[in-house]
C-alpha cells in the first residue's frame, strides 16, 4: 500500500498536480511507482471540470466541448508521488464502434487488473446519476474490494431541495455497496464539495493529518 502523510499543512493534497504521461493501450502504462487514484464518468458528466476544482488549476484536464474526444488514458504525478488518472469519458455518442469497443475492453481490464489503484472517484451529473454506463463502471470496479466515491456534478443546477433528495435518493440505490461507495454533491461552478472530496480521497492514501484550504465560493 503506497501512503504518505501531510502533517498540518495548509496546502491542498492536489496541489502542484502535473502532467506525467497518456496511455492509449495497456502496453503504454507506466511502470508502478506510486498508488494511482483514478477519476472516471460520462463525457459530458463534468469530470475534467471537477478534476481542475480540486488541483485549483483551470487547464491540467482537458475540458472538451466535444463529448469522447479525449481518448487516453491521463496521468498527472502528485507531489507525494502518487498519480491522478483521469480515464477517457465514457458514452462515446459520437466515436466509431470500434473504437468504442478497444477502450471498453481497455477500461475494463486496467480497472480490474491494476493492483496499484487504490480507489476510483466516479462522476455523475447529479441530475441523471446511475445511468446504465455508471452502472456498468461499477461492475468492473466493485469486485475489486476497493473503495469508491462518487461526485454528483453540477449540484449547482438543483435547488437545496432536490440536491438533497437526489443525495438521499443515489445513496438509498446503493445500500448494497454502502461498505465501498461513498457518495457526495459537488459544483465546479460553486467551488463546492472540493475539501469533502479531498478528505476522502486522502484517507485513501493514508493522510493521517490536515488542514484543508478553504475553497468554498463566498457567500
Amino acid at each position: 500500500m503506497f501512503c504518505w502523510r501531510l502533517c498540518a499543512s495548509p496546502m491542498s493534497l492536489f496541489a502542484n498536480a502535473v502532467f506525467a504521461i497518456s496511455a492509449e493501450k495497456l502496453s503504454d502504462l507506466p511502470a508502478p511507482s506510486g498508488a494511482e487514484i483514478v477519476f472516471a464518468g460520462r463525457s459530458n458528466a463534468g469530470k475534467s471540470s471537477a478534476i481542475n476544482t480540486l488541483v485549483g488549476m483551470t487547464r491540467l484536464a482537458f475540458v472538451s466541448k466535444t463529448p469522447g474526444r479525449t481518448q487516453l488514458i491521463n496521468f498527472f504525478r502528485l507531489r507525494n508521488g502518487a498519480f491522478l488518472v483521469d480515464l477517457p469519458g465514457y458514452g462515446y455518442a459520437d466515436v466509431p464502434e470500434k473504437v468504442r469497443r478497444h477502450w471498453q475492453s481497455v477500461l475494463a481490464a486496467y480497472l480490474a487488473q491494476r493492483s496499484i489503484i487504490c480507489g476510483l472517484v466516479l462522476i455523475m451529473d447529479a441530475r441523471r446519476p446511475l445511468t446504465d454506463l455508471d452502472r456498468q463502471m461499477l461492475e468492473w470496479f466493485g469486485p475489486t474490494g476497493k473503495p469508491i466515491h462518487i461526485l454528483l456534478t453540477k449540484a449547482d443546477k438543483l435547488t437545496r431541495t432536490e440536491s438533497a433528495k437526489v443525495l438521499q435518493t443515489t445513496r438509498s440505490e446503493l445500500t448494497p455497496w454502502a461498505d465501498q461507495i461513498s457518495v457526495q454533491l459537488f459544483s465546479s461552478l460553486k467551488k463546492t464539495g472540493a475539501d469533502e472530496a479531498e478528505k476522502v480521497i486522502g484517507s485513501w492514501l493514508g493522510v493521517v493529518e490536515q488542514v484543508p484550504e478553504k475553497r468554498n465560493a463566498p457567500g
